[in-house]
């Protein structure tokens, strides 16, 4: 029997709000068997008559010893609910790491979704998987790209969008969620290994956090990542807009004059962008900001060398990108 809770409403305001999902649109839904991606396809089912989705799951097995039955409990959970589902299997063996299992995860949606024409692809991140992206990249030294990595919506290809649309919920509200309406949550192993420095952050760092410092800390965490998104969108938008005017017609160097009196962080956001595309892969800070001191430099001053031997240089009024002879 169908039961109306809060949480219904909650997100039911946020994809009103936010405009998420559109009417009608064809949904894929990646379900882990987890409490958060678990209460994220209950709820959409249950909204489903409302807005007229086409819902399908897709749970993707890594083949690790600890996940044996995982598949069948998520596959029992789709045929009970009589939604469509599709699951993808590991064909090697992938290590147990965060960001390989990731990698191959999300390579398996985006092919299912593509291969089946779906609009948008689904995941249960939550507000607190937020909070914890944003320590987890502040301590590798990220910047506002970095601190709001975890977003509403991603375009992952021309036909294809993620939506997390649970990142208003706490860990707490889908556990609530789910205890409410008795869902068959799977306890994952590896959520308890401490290995993982996710595992960590959740387990022993954001309780410390909440105990001594600030009970509300993932909300707060999480508006300040929603803070640095608006100013992140406006530095693209003008760093563009400079690197534009910036740039020669052969798109071989970068006019210092354009540049002098440009606020540093666009300078930064121009030079790494020219970096990546002359390097062909994406600079660090360090690189970043020794390109950057040449826009003051005096005439054929140079960086050491930023990749297979090549280097960035004055000469004149431009930088560019030479090789060592």
């Amino acid at each position: 029997m169908f039961v109306w809770t809060g949480y219904h409403s909650k997100l039911h305001q946020v994809l009103k709000d936010r405009q998420l999902l559109p009417k009608n649109s064809k949904i894929l839904i990646a379900l882990s068997g987890g409490q958060d991606s678990l209460c994220l396809t209950r709820l959409c089912s249950d909204l489903q008559p409302k807005w007229h989705w086409q819902i399908a799951i897709v749970h993707y097995d890594h083949g690790w010893v600890l996940d044996e039955g995982l598949a069948n409990h998520v596959e029992k959970i789709a045929k009970n609910w009589d939604i469509e589902f599709y699951l993808e299997q590991a064909k090697e063996k992938i290590a147990e790491t965060e960001a390989e299992a990731r990698k191959y995860r999300y390579e398996a949606f985006v092919n299912v979704a593509t291969h089946h024409k779906f609009d948008y692809l689904l995941t249960g991140h939550t507000l607190s998987d937020r909070a914890e992206t944003f320590i987890y990249n502040l301590t590798r030294g990220a910047g506002m790209e970095g601190l709001t990595a975890l977003n509403w919506i991603r375009q992952l290809n021309d036909h294809l969008t993620l939506v997390r649309p649970l990142l208003n919920f706490t860990r707490n509200d889908t556990l609530t969620f789910c205890q409410q309406l008795q869902l068959p949550i799977w306890q994952d192993k590896y959520n308890d290994n401490k290995k993982f420095a996710r595992n960590r952050i959740r387990l022993d760092l954001i309780p410390y956090l909440k105990k001594e410092l600030n009970p509300q800390i993932e909300q707060h965490l999480t508006q300040t990542a929603e803070i640095l998104r608006g100013d992140v969108e406006f530095l693209t938008e003008e760093a563009e807009k400079l690197f534009n005017l910036a740039i020669t017609e052969d798109k071989n160097n970068l006019k210092r004059s354009i540049l002098k009196d440009k606020p540093l962080s666009l300078q930064r956001r121009v030079i790494k962008v020219f970096l990546a595309q002359k390097l062909e892969i994406m600079p660090n800070f360090e690189q970043i900001e020794a390109v950057v001191r040449l826009i003051n430099a005096p005439n054929l001053d140079r960086t050491s060398s930023l990749s297979k031997g090549r280097f960035a240089q004055v000469k004149k009024d431009f930088i560019t990108i030479s090789d060592e002879k």
